[in-house]
């Protein structure tokens, strides 16, 4: 088991580095969600533990302002 399988989240605040860099198609909607669907065990086990969950990630080249994380916000992935 791992660390992090043992540890209770209760009343603590979790940040967590996901990787939401999905691929966008020409319209900026999300063509596969597959790494998004790979945090949610880890976001859920939290959550169930009583803990708090703050998310940060990034979209796109930082030079590449044609595409940002609003887009990957609408998806609801499990």
């Amino acid at each position: 088991m791992s660390q992090f399988s043992q540890h209770n989240f209760a009343n603590e605040k979790a940040l967590i580095r996901v990787d939401f860099n999905v691929p966008l198609n020409d319209k900026y909607e999300i063509t596969d969600d597959t790494r998004m669907r790979a945090s949610i065990p880890t976001i859920k086990k939290i959550l169930a533990d009583g803990g708090s969950v703050i998310l940060m990630s990034h979209l796109g080249r930082p030079k590449d302002q044609s595409a940002s994380l609003p887009a990957a916000a609408g998806c609801r992935a499990g």
